[in-house]
C-alpha cells in the first residue's frame, strides 16, 4: 500500500480472481483483506484508488492495470466507467454468463442451503446491446464534470445535461451522447430534445434549488415498432411546453404517444402523477406469442421483451400444464404471465396490489379474447383467505414473480397452507429467492433450476425454480 503526496490512498498489485457483489471484481490485499474493485475484470492485476474502507472489506476503482485479463474487452460505450449502468461492458459476454450462473448457484447453496444438482446452464440473451424497451433520462443544470474535462483545463460554461444520475450523487447528471441499451430512435430523440432545449433557452432542472422547467424524459419502445415519449416538467409553461412537444411531433412523426406531466414534487416518481396525452394515444402495444399488451406510462413490462418470452417459456414449461389445472399467478402485474400460460390451463387467477395494473390486465385479456382468467387486486399477504380459495378454486400450480425483496413471509405461509402440487418461482434476485426457498424446502422438493440472463452487460440475472410438493 502507498500514499503519494497526501493524495488518494493507492493499493498496488491487486490480483482480481472473481466477480460478483453488485458488479465489482474481487481480489485480496497481501494481508488477506477482501477488495471490491470497480471497472476491474477477473484475471487483471491492478492498482486501485480506495474509495471506501471498513473492517470487512475495501472498495476501490482501477487506476492502473499491470496485467490485463484474457476476459477483458474494449467497452463499446465511451461513457463506460462513469455512467455505472453497464458495469460489465469491459468483460466478454460468455464470462458475464459464467459469473451470473455462479452467483445464482452460490446464493441457492449458501443462503438457501439448497442443492443445485438440478441447475441447468444459464440461458444467454441473443441481443446483448440495445435490448431495453424503457429508459428514463434526467435533465439537470448541474452536469457531472469528467476527469477528462478537468484535465483539459477548459472552462465549462454549459452545465446543462440530459442523461443519468451519477451513482451515489443524486444531484449530478452525466450528459449522455449515445446509450447502448435502447434501440433507436431513443438516442436520436434524446439528443434532439437536448439540442432544442439549449437552442431555445429552456431551463434544465436544478435538483438542489428545486427549480427549472425540464425535469425528466422517459422513452418506451416496443417490438411492434411503436414509441412513447413522456416529459416530466417541473412547472407549467404552456407556450414553452407546446412549442417543445410540437417540435418533437414534427421531427418524429412516427412517435405513437407523446405525453407530459407537471411534477413539482420532491421526487421523480411517475405513479402518482396526472399524465396528459398531448398527441397520439396514451399507450403503446407490445406483442408476445400472438398476444397483445397495452403498455401505458405507468405499466410494468419486462424491459427486455425478447428475452422475456424466453423467461416465460421456461416458467410455462416448468408448470407443465395439461389443461385441467387452476393456476394462481402471484404478483401478476399487467397479467403477462397469466395470459401467456392461460391457453394450457383451465383457469388462471392473477393477483396484484396495484389497481391500475389489474385494470390493464383485464383490458388486455379481453382484447386477446382470453376468457379463462380472473384478476384480483389486493395485498398478497392478505388475499389468500379460505373464502378466496373457495371462490376461485384451490390451485394446482402457483406461479410467483415477486419484486427484488422477494415474498413476504406471510405469503409463503399462505402458499404452504394452500399446498399446491407445484410452485414455479420466477425471481430477479436469487438472494431473496434462496431465502424464500429455504422456508419452503421442508414441504417442497426443488426439481429444476434455470437461470436466464435478461440484462447483458450488467450483473443482474433472473432465475426460475420449480418446486414440487413432497409426498
Amino acid at each position: 500500500m502507498s500514499r503519494k503526496n497526501r493524495g488518494p490512498f493507492i493499493i498496488q498489485d491487486i490480483e482480481l480472481f472473481t466477480a460478483g457483489s453488485k458488479g465489482a471484481a474481487i481480489g485480496k490485499t497481501k494481508e488477506g483483506k477482501t477488495v471490491l474493485v470497480k471497472n476491474g475484470v477477473p484475471g487483471d492485476v491492478v492498482d486501485i484508488r480506495v474509495t471506501k474502507k471498513n473492517r470487512k472489506y475495501i472498495q476501490g476503482t482501477v487506476v492502473a492495470i499491470h496485467k490485463k485479463s484474457e476476459y477483458r474487452k474494449q467497452p463499446e460505450c465511451h461513457h463506460f466507467g462513469i455512467c455505472g449502468g453497464c458495469k460489465w461492458q469491459n468483460m466478454r459476454y460468455d464470462i458475464q454468463l459464467h459469473y451470473k450462473h455462479k452467483e445464482v448457484k452460490d446464493h441457492l447453496e449458501r443462503i438457501g442451503k439448497v442443492s443445485t444438482e438440478n441447475m441447468a446452464p444459464i440461458i444467454g440473451s441473443e441481443e446483448i446491446y440495445f435490448y431495453r424497451n424503457k429508459m428514463e433520462f434526467s435533465f439537470s443544470n448541474q452536469s457531472w464534470i469528467t476527469e477528462e474535462e478537468i484535465k483539459s483545463g477548459k472552462e465549462i460554461k454549459d452545465r446543462d445535461a440530459l442523461g443519468f444520475h451519477i451513482p451515489g450523487m443524486w444531484s449530478k447528471i452525466l450528459d449522455i451522447e449515445k446509450c447502448w441499451l435502447q434501440t433507436d430512435p431513443s438516442n436520436t430523440i434524446r439528443n434532439e430534445v437536448k439540442n432544442y432545449a439549449k437552442a431555445n433557452d429552456l431551463e434544465f432542472f436544478d435538483p438542489v434549488a428545486q427549480s427549472g422547467f425540464l425535469r425528466t424524459l422517459m422513452i418506451r419502445t416496443s417490438t411492434t415498432g411503436e414509441v412513447m415519449v413522456l416529459f416530466q416538467l417541473f412547472k407549467e409553461d404552456q407556450d414553452a411546453r407546446e412549442a417543445l412537444l410540437n417540435h418533437i411531433q414534427s421531427k418524429f412523426p412516427a412517435i405513437t404517444s407523446i405525453l407530459y406531466a407537471i411534477n413539482p414534487k420532491g421526487n421523480d416518481s411517475v405513479y402518482d402523477l396526472d399524465i396528459q396525452t398531448y398527441a397520439g394515444q396514451d399507450y403503446i402495444t407490445e406483442e408476445m406469442e400472438g398476444l397483445k399488451f397495452k403498455i401505458g406510462p405507468k405499466s410494468f413490462y419486462q424491459t427486455n421483451p425478447k428475452q422475456a418470452e424466453t423467461l416465460y417459456n421456461v416458467a410455462r414449461d416448468f408448470a407443465d400444464l395439461k389443461g385441467d389445472e387452476v393456476v394462481y399467478d402471484l404478483y401478476t402485474g399487467t397479467g403477462t404471465i397469466a395470459q401467456f400460460v392461460s391457453k394450457k390451463a383451465k383457469k388462471v387467477v392473477g393477483v396484484e396490489s396495484v389497481q391500475e395494473a389489474i385494470n390493464a390486465a383485464k383490458e388486455n385479456a379481453k382484447a386477446n379474447g382470453i376468457e379463462n382468467t380472473a384478476f384480483i387486486c389486493g395485498d398478497m399477504k392478505d388475499v389468500f383467505t379460505h373464502e378466496f380459495v373457495q371462490l376461485h378454486g384451490r390451485p394446482n400450480v402457483i406461479i410467483t414473480d415477486p419484486p427484488r425483496d422477494g415474498m413476504h413471509q406471510k405469503v409463503i405461509e399462505n402458499i404452504l397452507n394452500i399446498a399446491p402440487e407445484k410452485v414455479v418461482y420466477v425471481s430477479c434476485n436469487s438472494a431473496t429467492q434462496a431465502r424464500d426457498l429455504a422456508l419452503m424446502k421442508e414441504h417442497y422438493a426443488i426439481e429444476k433450476i434455470q437461470p436466464v440472463d435478461m440484462f447483458p452487460q450488467t450483473h443482474h440475472v433472473e432465475n426460475v425454480a420449480l418446486l414440487t410438493k413432497k409426498k
